[in-house]
């Protein structure tokens, strides 16, 4: 299947490069991707998908897709940057992905007459601002049966899984007074902020490996020789399943209100952001990465668990059937977000391990169309994994 698969984009690859050079040389940030998103309609349009633009209320977001009916594959671009960094987490190439996988299934599609329909789906805004989940809430993910999209870092691996990410500002309110005249007429803020790292940090020591917490204080007072009066800190709390992260975040709660209780200040917790879930694992489509990722010309490792990034195609994997593979663009140690992983995302290494990886998604997606004892071996273990 994979020569199928070649054949059918190998006339496209330059076309797809350009592509992702073009839009890793203009860096935009989460829902100001017009440039990105107008570049890959284009392409997408002249290749004869249908595209629906804007989409769920998002003027960067787009549908694009081939076909009718069940089954339905979907494929997920992303093409949002960094604010600094650029393409620093290297999602122009999980455009190239995606762009190469869905037209390898049309093309297929077209070749072998097959029932069904493809689907490339523009999701922007995965740094921090939740898209996916956006169009979750619009429904823009209804009929879809199976959903794949990969992710560049510095190893190939299947799926190894994304942890929940909920993100909190704490605010602490005390009373300001002359710190060296009249101190014990004021409320310390600062103290409180001061607590409840301090009770953060203890905690750590009995925390799963699976956890991980981490903040920032974002006002600590104003005057050096006045009492804070007001504070503000920001938290992100992780963790790998949805019961777990209920537990820490009502322990965090019960941290925040002993600093005020100790300090006798007032305080407030928001929510920050979007709140990204932990992914739903599916082995069978994590083997069968497996098998033609080395057919494809990846060197993949199995993975099935032990993932500590987060995203919002974990909110997409709880209500569909779906897995987030990994390519190589670089010797490892690479991290995402640095300067290093900027620079490797514009090579042309790294387009071509995205299109190799592309090409591996089609034949997943190809099997899903055409195998019913795969779909239902993917369905099964689906349901197995979100049982409540």
């Amino acid at each position: 299947m994979l020569k199928s698969i070649s054949d059918a984009v190998s006339e496209h690859k330059e076309e797809i490069k350009k592509l992702s050079d073009r839009i890793h040389a203009n860096p935009e940030l989460g829902f100001e991707e017009e440039k990105a998103c107008k570049w890959q309609i284009e392409v997408l349009k002249k290749w004869g998908f249908k595209v629906e633009n804007p989409m769920s209320g998002l003027k960067t977001a787009y549908r694009a897709s081939y076909g009718n009916g069940s089954p339905t594959v979907c494929f997920m671009s992303e093409y949002d940057a960094l604010a600094g960094l650029g393409h620093a987490c290297g999602h122009n190439l999980i455009m190239t992905n995606a762009l190469t996988a869905g037209l390898a299934v049309k093309k297929l599609m077209q070749k072998e007459k097959l029932k069904g329909r493809v689907i490339i789906m523009g999701t922007p805004a995965e740094e921090g601002k939740g898209g996916k989940e956006i169009m979750i809430r619009e429904k823009a993910f209804e009929g879809i049966d199976m959903v794949l999209t990969s992710h560049p870092y510095d190893k190939t691996s299947t799926d190894p899984g994304w942890i929940s990410l909920s993100g909190f500002t704490v605010e602490f309110r005390g009373l300001a007074a002359h710190a060296s005249a009249a101190p014990d007429q004021g409320i310390n803020a600062l103290d409180a902020v001061n607590l409840l790292f301090s009770g953060v940090n203890a905690w750590r020591q009995q925390l799963p490996e699976s956890v991980r917490i981490h903040g920032i204080i974002n006002k600590g007072g104003e005057l050096t020789n006045v009492i804070p009066e007001h504070t503000k800190c920001e938290f992100y709390l992780r963790a790998d399943t949805a019961g777990l992260a209920e537990k820490i975040e009502a322990r965090f709660r019960r941290i925040v209100k002993g600093a005020a209780m100790m300090t006798d200040t007032k305080y407030q917790i928001k929510p920050s952001r979007i709140t990204y879930k932990c992914s739903v694992l599916n082995k069978p489509l994590n083997d069968e990465f497996f098998n033609v990722a080395e057919e494809a010309g990846l060197t993949p490792e199995y993975q099935l668990g032990g993932g500590r990034g987060s995203t919002d195609f974990g909110n997409v994997s709880q209500i569909i059937p779906g897995a987030s593979f990994f390519f190589a663009i670089a010797k490892a140690p690479c991290p995402l977000h640095s300067i290093d992983f900027e620079k490797a995302a514009g090579t042309a290494k790294a387009f071509n391990q995205a299109f190799k990886t592309g090409q591996a998604m089609a034949a997943i997606g190809l099997k899903f169309m055409k195998d019913k004892n795969f779909r239902d071996e993917v369905n099964k273990d689906f349901k197995k994994r979100t049982k409540t």
